[in-house]
């Protein structure tokens, strides 16, 4: 069973390689890839890869834009767990990046919090992680938006780019989430 999420703007579902071009379309900008810690795409083969690689694991999901049908960027959980392994507490982090032509228009808060109704709902987390490089201050709005609560900063390795940035590390619990979703019906 292949699962689809909708949102008044968005389908987020997963990525398939006939998405190559569009996920090239906004990748090979140098404004979206180096923020979030990876390099801009250099083809569309390169996109394709990743859409193979990366984007094919469980809960990662393609942004399509319902008016246009095409895929502006990508949303979904990246598998890791910041603050080190912890069985006992289901968690998971969410990653995701957004075409430039489509910034300021709200849609990765709409698309993170379906992903978080998804995570928690359907998924059994019990905890969502979200982090962002000091740099990244869009992705800190998103975070706030979207309920998370600061945990804690640590420099990190960006083995894409070689770097080490300082990250800030933000946590959203399954009960938080629900007095968000309650509070706002």
């Amino acid at each position: 069973m292949t699962t689809v999420l909708e949102t008044p703007r968005l389908r987020l579902r997963p990525f398939r390689d006939s998405d190559a071009a569009d996920v090239y379309a906004y990748a090979r900008d140098s404004r979206v890839g180096p923020i979030a810690g990876w390099p801009p795409h250099k083809s569309e083969a390169e996109s394709r890869e990743i859409i193979r690689t990366v984007f094919s694991a469980p809960g990662t999901f393609a942004m399509e834009l319902k008016e246009s049908g095409r895929v502006i960027g990508s949303v979904g959980f990246v598998g890791n767990h910041p603050a080190g392994e912890q069985p006992d507490c289901p968690d998971d982090e969410i990653g995701y990046a957004l075409g430039v032509a489509h910034w300021g228009r709200g849609l990765v808060p709409e698309a993170v919090n379906a992903v978080l109704a998804y995570g928690f709902t359907e998924l059994g987390l019990r905890r969502i992680w979200c982090g962002h490089y000091a740099a990244n201050r869009r992705s800190s709005r998103v975070i706030g938006k979207c309920g998370f609560r600061y945990q804690f900063a640590r420099p990190t390795d960006v083995a894409l780019l070689g770097e080490v940035r300082q990250t800030y590390f933000y946590v959203l619990t399954k009960e938080d989430w629900r007095e968000r979703v309650s509070g706002a019906l």
